[in-house]
């Protein structure tokens, strides 16, 4: 056995005695308000584009007794052809916030939409989340799938962004589940290229794979039951940000677990991720 396999299961042995607060409250059903359908571009940005209008929304699930609270914000998978907005609900009661966003899809939408809106949503929980009680220095990016490509691309990509003149780096952690790594397969797909073709070009993550990144913590399922490559794009990033001299990057290989049931194990990892940072700008601050 694998010495991640026996932090894994200790992590998990550990939630199943106690959760992973990551604040101190009085954690009930009570103490926390959801939002539902927050636009957020302005009227003016999504004027004469109807399905900018319909999907373009983030719903925000937020603790009403604690302040200076972390947000994840939560990208959803589905191939960026598919999937819908949701919290999930081994990351409620936590004691941080969940932005979860809808972002435009293939075919209706073409690249760079997906990264336009992905950064769009960002930009708003770095401008909004201290009206609600939250920490804007305190702002992890995550998501499974077409959710973590997103992830580690507005992460290390750092034009998206820019575009809304916030430095990535801002970010207090990425935490990409399954994600690729190299150019997805849809974004391919739009430029005639065959899925089992691989290419690292300007939309692949490990093109901009960099030093000064916010830390990383790279998830997928067990090698033999992920989708194929997908475990090995990312122990590719892992060793690429180790040659960068990255200083904190991370991977888990979660043994047993297909692309799908990953997930629910990586939210623990992920509220260890939030809780292990969180501790460790308090005590640098």
């Amino acid at each position: 056995m694998r010495q991640r396999d026996i932090r894994f299961i200790m992590l998990i042995l550990t939630v199943m005695i106690s959760p992973l607060q990551i604040t101190q409250a009085e954690d009930t059903a009570a103490d926390y308000k959801t939002l539902n359908d927050i636009p957020y571009y302005t009227e003016e940005q999504t004027q004469q584009n109807e399905y900018k209008q319909e999907r373009c929304k983030l719903d925000l699930y937020y603790p009403t007794k604690i302040k200076g609270f972390p947000t994840v914000v939560w990208f959803h998978g589905g191939g960026l052809k598919g999937g819908s907005k949701s919290i999930p609900k081994e990351l409620q009661n936590q004691g941080l916030a969940i932005v979860a966003v809808n972002y435009r899809l293939f075919p209706k939408a073409k690249k760079p939409a997906y990264l336009e809106d992905a950064a769009a949503a960002v930009a708003w929980t770095f401008q909004h989340i201290k009206e609600y009680g939250g920490n804007p220095e305190l702002i992890f990016v995550a998501g499974h799938s077409a959710g973590g490509y997103l992830t580690s691309m507005l992460g290390l990509d750092k034009r998206w962004l820019a575009a809304h003149d916030i430095d990535a780096n801002q970010i207090a952690g990425l935490i990409p589940y399954s994600g690729h790594c190299i150019t997805h397969m849809t974004v391919r797909e739009e430029m005639g290229i065959k899925r089992d073709q691989p290419i690292i070009d300007d939309m692949a993550p490990l093109f901009h794979a960099r030093k000064d990144a916010p830390p990383i913590l790279l998830i997928t399922g067990d090698r033999e039951l992920e989708f194929p490559t997908r475990y090995e794009e990312n122990a590719y990033m892992h060793r690429l940000l180790q040659v960068v001299k990255h200083p904190q990057a991370q991977l888990f290989e979660l043994d047993g677990f297909t692309h799908g049931t990953m997930v629910k194990p990586g939210h623990f990892l992920l509220l260890e991720e939030v809780k292990r940072i969180v501790k460790a700008k308090k005590q640098a601050d």
